[in-house]
């Protein structure tokens, strides 16, 4: 007679060594590429560590890594390797920071197949010193492909940010983004609108809504999820990104610098209360059939 007890259900995977002291994952993703995604990730990153928070930076983008400009690293700065041969990351602005661009000379192309890309991101997060840290920021390339699925499955992620601008092309794309994120049960904890309005120096009272209006707000509230910030079109965001300095430290009080800072009050508030209200995740084990 056959074993009526059903076979046990498999362990979820856990994460591995090198980011077993970071409380919170948070990745910051896309649908599509374009709409700022690693000027979000850079600028909530940089205000997260501003507000007394331990925080690191994965450029998790191989194909495309924006950190190292963004920071100000040299191509000559290199991360070392400590005593366990784990990969140290750099520090910048109170920030843990760690990107392919910093391995690969600039000037070359990765032109690696799925497999390539997938361990490389595995070994950013699992061979890697990053210690203790209340948050890792995931500057995700955009799409839904291999390095998204790759996270999943390696590290628990608390919850993800997702960055549109205002215009229905990017609107559909971001839509595919948090349909992705709950697929695999990772709470989307709120869209950011980059690009969101045009504000002229000279008139400072004029809002032109160059992409489109409330673009994200309606998305937000098809979706059930909050807007944690509208970020102006503003020069000086460009600038400090080109120069190494991210605008929340370049340019504390300009709009989009402030609206970053909202968007790391609200980040906090909704990592607080997911972590209140669900048990810690843990990573994904997703079985092809």
């Amino acid at each position: 007679m056959a074993d009526p007890t059903p076979p046990a259900a498999p362990a979820p995977p856990t994460a591995p060594k090198g980011v077993r002291g970071v409380k919170n994952f948070i990745a910051v993703a896309s649908g599509k590429g374009g709409v700022g995604k690693s000027t979000v990730a850079a600028n909530l990153a940089v205000a997260l560590a501003e507000g007394g928070a331990a925080v690191g930076l994965l450029d998790a983008d191989i194909y495309g890594p924006s950190v190292p400009l963004m920071f100000g690293v040299p191509p000559s700065e290199k991360p070392r390797v400590n005593d366990d041969r784990d990969i140290v990351p750099l520090v910048r602005y109170g920030v843990k920071v760690l990107s392919m661009g910093f391995l690969v000379d600039d000037a070359n192309a990765v032109i690696w197949r799925g497999p390539m890309v997938s361990s490389a991101v595995r070994q950013l997060l699992g061979q890697a010193a990053w210690g203790e840290l209340d948050y890792l920021v995931l500057d995700l390339p955009p799409g839904t492909g291999d390095i998204q699925l790759t996270l999943v499955q390696t590290v628990p992620l608390t919850g993800a940010v997702v960055v549109s601008t205002p215009q229905d092309v990017a609107l559909a794309d971001a839509r595919k983004a948090v349909a992705m994120f709950r697929s695999v049960h990772v709470p989307v904890l709120g869209v950011v609108e980059n690009m969101a309005y045009f504000t002229p120096p000279d008139l400072p009272d004029r809002r032109y809504y160059l992409f489109g209006e409330a673009g994200a707000q309606k998305l937000a509230a098809e979706l059930d999820v909050p807007v944690l910030a509208e970020v102006p079109i503003e020069q000086a965001t460009r600038e400090a990104g080109d120069r190494g300095t991210p605008v929340v430290l370049k340019e504390p009080e300009s709009a989009a610098a402030r609206a970053f800072a909202q968007a790391a009050e609200r980040v906090v508030a909704e990592v607080e209360r997911r972590n209140d209200a669900a048990p810690p995740t843990q990573p994904i084990e997703i079985l092809y059939k």
